[in-house]
């Protein structure tokens, strides 16, 4: 067995969209090599940091990312596969930049309760004063602005009159 800990500056983008993690950011490598029967058993623990931008309100922020994965490479099989033992080597690289790339979030937020932007003046709602939120009338339901719970039965003003 063989425990080996690297960092590794990325040469190229982990990932796409909202979240990634840039190039010349570090990966931090925690790596357990075991030999079994079948092959190297490998144990793997990876830290970096993503940078991203909010889906509700825009803003960017850095979130940390923490991986772990196990792999058995073969030493030989029928198959064509990544995860085999060539010359003695292994290679980590494409499992880790695939574990790296599927814990990444695809709708990130700076923090559970973003409140995201105003539909009307693109302001962040976190930063305007309780006062200034207004309540909006969909303009489709505009005609239903005026209709009160006061209006209705027992007002002759309303065009209702009760039965008895």
């Amino acid at each position: 067995m063989r425990e080996q800990e690297l960092t590794v500056t990325l040469a190229e983008q982990y990932g796409e969209g909202l979240m990634v993690v840039p190039v010349g950011n570090d990966l931090h490598v925690r790596v357990r090599l075991e030999s079994v029967h079948e092959g190297i058993y490998v144990s793997t623990e990876v830290d970096t940091e993503a940078v991203g931008q909010c889906g509700r309100c825009l803003d960017e922020f850095t979130q940390p990312v923490e991986v772990e994965f196990q792999e058995l490479f073969a030493y030989s099989s029928d198959e064509a596969s990544e995860s085999e033992v060539h010359d003695d080597h292994v290679d980590l690289e494409p499992l880790i930049r695939d574990a790296v790339v599927l814990s990444l979030p695809f709708q990130p937020v700076c923090r559970p309760d973003c409140a995201g932007l105003d539909p009307e003046t693109g302001e962040r709602l976190a930063e305007m004063p309780d006062n200034e939120l207004r309540d909006r009338v969909d303009p489709r339901w505009s005609a239903l602005a005026g209709f009160t719970t006061d209006q209705g039965a027992g007002n002759p003003a309303a065009g209702y009159t009760e039965e008895r």
